[in-house]
């Protein structure tokens, strides 16, 4: 009886286990997609100094436009060019996990105001995140325009 009691209980703490490492999942997945959403407001806002904590050193962007630009140089596009009343949303978005790293691919629809000229973009995106030192970097950044409707 005794036996079949640890048994049991062994069970019970395995089944447990892999219910909070799916969740765990989960969490760094909602985690994630949060900080998509911090990137969105950070970069309509103008805030490098948020996105400088989104994005690791060696990060590698790709823009809409085919133009390659490092962190510094994205950071630098960012500060140097203010949108006006620019709005950065995404949908469709999706999350898929490898351990320490995780891929997102979603949509996102950018608004606003450059130099006078309004202008209106929906685009695919692909972001690629890893856990350094326990928090989650953007280490490469890819988004192609959709074709207008």
């Amino acid at each position: 009886m005794r036996i079949l009691l640890a048994c049991l209980l062994l069970l019970s703490g395995s089944l447990l286990l892999s219910t909070q490492t799916a969740s765990g999942d989960l969490g760094d997945g909602a985690t994630i997609l949060a900080l998509e959403h911090a990137w969105n407001q950070a970069e309509a806002k103008g805030d490098t100094r948020t996105l400088d904590s989104l994005l690791a050193d060696s990060l590698l962007y790709t823009d809409w436009d085919g133009s390659f630009m490092t962190k510094p140089e994205f950071l630098a596009s960012v500060k140097k060019s203010p949108i006006q009343g620019m709005t950065l949303t995404n949908d469709s978005e999706q999350v898929q996990m490898f351990g320490d790293s995780a891929v997102v691919a979603g949509v996102y629809h950018e608004k606003g105001n450059d130099r006078g000229h309004a202008y209106a973009r929906n685009g695919r995106f692909t972001d690629t995140w890893v856990k350094e030192n326990g928090a989650w970097v953007c280490v490469a950044s890819q988004s192609t325009l959709l074709a207008a409707k």
